[in-house]
């Protein structure tokens, strides 16, 4: 397997992978991370993927930078450029409420685009989207590719308060907030599931290197899963709506 590092702290390191965007290379990073994390077990205080990268958190005290690298060249000296497991990611599905309340951009996407809000909602549920990576903040998957006419550039402006739960698209990809935060992506709906919670076994619902699959429901599915409409910063600039959910 081919990558380099670079010296990127005083107690961290990253490790290459590639220049650009890529499932496959993903899952290879996916590998490189599970094996690391077995083979130097102790030895790293932490292991972030990215879409690329693969950042090792190391203890100075009890490490050093040559030792390290040797380490990780011998961990993955015999990793192979695919796995066994390729084609059988852990596919999660989302349920999610799309309608202007929740989501107060999916109808300047659907003009953007040349589509109805409804066929904006249907073509964002009729693909698979692969989680590539997480960040931004605790949770937050970076999801794609959306369909090529739902690309929509981010807000110029991003909103001081974005609802935990809301879905929102930004360029070519699409993600969930997973806490309340600001934030410049163009909403479109929100999910009643909790996305990131710290008491959990495993906080984050989503990791890199799973699939997601949306699933659009009604008003009255969302309210009855749990899902809330009473802390949207902007609903006092929305007219009533008709229900848009159960799009097929």
């Amino acid at each position: 397997m081919f990558w380099r590092y670079e010296v990127t702290g005083v107690d961290t390191i990253t490790l290459h992978f590639g220049d650009a965007i890529d499932i496959a290379l993903v899952d290879r990073i996916q590998r490189a991370a599970r094996t690391l994390a077995d083979k130097l077990e102790g030895r790293l205080i932490d292991i972030v993927p990215s879409y690329t990268t693969l950042l090792l958190r190391y203890d100075l005290l009890s490490d050093d930078l040559a030792s390290l690298v040797a380490g990780v060249s011998d961990a993955l000296s015999a990793l192979p450029e695919t796995g066994a497991e390729k084609g059988s990611r852990q596919v999660i599905e989302i349920p999610v409420y799309y309608a202007p309340s929740v989501g107060p951009d999916l109808e300047s996407i659907a003009t953007h685009s040349g589509l109805t809000p409804e066929q904006v909602i249907q073509r964002h549920c009729s693909g698979v989207y692969n989680v590539f990576a997480i960040g931004f903040a605790p949770g937050f998957a970076y999801l794609g590719e959306v369909p090529p006419e739902l690309a929509t550039p981010r807000l110029a402006t991003p909103r001081p308060k974005v609802p935990a739960g809301t879905l929102g698209i930004a360029d070519t990809q699409t993600a969930l907030y997973p806490l309340e935060s600001p934030g410049g992506w163009n909403l479109i709906g929100r999910t009643p599931l909790s996305l990131f919670d710290p008491g959990r076994e495993r906080p984050a619902l989503l990791e890199a290197g799973q699939q997601v699959r949306f699933r659009a429901i009604s008003r009255d599915e969302y309210l009855e899963l749990g899902g809330r409409l009473d802390d949207l910063p902007w609903a006092s600039e929305l007219p009533d709506e008709p229900d848009t959910g159960d799009q097929k």
